[in-house]
């Protein structure tokens, strides 16, 4: 059994806004139903009120007529038309439905048609009748009436419809903006990916190159008695040496247009000290704090901590010149704790976490199963926090 509770859970389903929402995806229903209503309101009123035609007649006219708004979106100017003829027909003084009728008709016409179009509607709304009292000698209450009652149902449609379509304007500028701003970010992310795998391509093809020498090396100074090794580490040497050629290869894949391989080492925390100091002698007081006994890292790993501070500096230096900046590095057991924070201004793309300038961030240290946190300081400016493994599966 259904209690109270569970019957007024269900009522929102088929409360007003349900109607409302299901009314306005049927607007053919919704004309078929008030072209229903005023017939059968047009039909009453030639019942209880005297007409000028036999009741027959007007009967049927108001059905005929009436009826023509099931139509009135999908033809509005003939359906229009169709009812400012019949009312003149019916000649039926102070009948609300046809009055409401022809209020409708001239709405319609006014918000389904554009200009110039449009304006024929607003001439079948009012001049037929000044025609007709200017034959049968109206006052000038008469054509007051016409233009302000039908003439003014139509402005008001085609002011709803302007207003409707500068909405849908803005909507679809808006949907265009955030998909280029979803584009753009996309981009960023792929270019920044693959400019990290254009580092580590050099990282990798570095360690191979050294592989490769210390292989030649060991094999040189083999003796006769070990040629079985010898063959065996010749057999190392040449796929290393492979391996370089196919790295270079993959390079050819990876690299923007006109961008030659590096010739010097990519970077790492062996070089941060001069890094800092570039920032110094550019106006940035920095304060560096190194925590715990730092330890060999491995090259990716040791490039992405460099790269996460330089880019936290180059935020630095765009967006909040003239704060102090702390920049700490702490060795765990574990995890190296990146962390940079700044007190001048919090920066404009920084300020929900997610500007371009983070991306490579982000991508980096997703690349090694660390995390990372970026936002505004309690006190004032901007923080950047990085936490690296420093040993794979560290995390795993």
């Amino acid at each position: 059994m259904t209690g109270r509770g569970d019957r007024g859970a269900a009522l929102p389903r088929y409360g007003p806004a349900t109607m409302v929402r299901y009314l306005s995806s049927h607007p053919r229903l919704v004309d078929a139903v008030l072209a229903g209503v005023l017939v059968v309101a047009g039909l009453l009123e030639g019942s209880l009120v005297e007409t000028n035609r036999p009741l027959w007649l007007h009967q049927t006219l108001t059905v005929v007529v009436m009826g023509a708004l099931a139509w009135r979106r999908r033809f509005p100017l003939s359906v229009l038309a169709f009812v400012v003829v019949g009312m003149m027909v019916l000649d039926s003084d102070g009948q609300f439905s046809v009055f409401a009728a022809l209020v409708i008709v001239t709405f319609t016409a006014g918000a389904e048609i554009d200009p110039p179009r449009a304006w024929l509607g607003l001439v079948l709304s009012v001049v037929p009748f000044w025609v007709g009292f200017a034959i049968t000698g109206g006052g000038v209450s008469d054509f007051v009436a016409v233009t302000v009652l039908y003439g003014g149902s139509w402005v008001i449609g085609q002011t709803l419809r302007e207003r409707g379509q500068r909405t849908i304007a803005l909507a679809e500028r808006a949907e265009r903006a955030e998909r280029e701003r979803e584009e753009e970010a996309a981009r960023a992310v792929s270019e920044e990916r693959a400019r990290i795998a254009r580092e580590l391509h050099d990282v990798v093809a570095h360690s191979i190159s050294v592989i490769t020498v210390q292989t030649q090396a060991v094999r040189r100074r083999l003796g006769p008695d070990h040629a079985r090794e010898a063959d065996d580490l010749r057999a190392v040497e040449a796929t290393a040496r492979q391996a370089m050629a196919e790295m270079r290869r993959l390079f050819g894949v990876l690299r923007a247009d006109g961008e030659r391989p590096a010739l010097a080492p990519q970077p790492g925390l062996d070089q941060l000290e001069r890094l800092l100091d570039e920032n110094r002698a550019a106006g940035v007081d920095i304060t560096a704090v190194v925590e715990g006994e730092p330890v060999p890292l491995p090259p990716g790993l040791d490039l992405a901590a460099y790269r996460i501070v330089q880019e936290a500096l180059t935020n630095v230096r765009k967006h909040a010149p003239g704060g102090g900046v702390t920049v700490r590095m702490s060795f765990g057991r574990e995890d190296l704790d990146v962390v940079v924070e700044d007190t001048g201004a919090v920066a404009p793309e920084s300020a929900d976490g997610g500007g371009f300038g983070l991306v490579g961030m982000r991508e980096r240290v997703a690349l090694y199963g660390g995390s990372i946190q970026a936002g505004p300081m309690a006190g004032g400016g901007f923080a950047v926090r990085a936490r690296l493994p420093v040993r794979e599966g560290a995390h795993t």
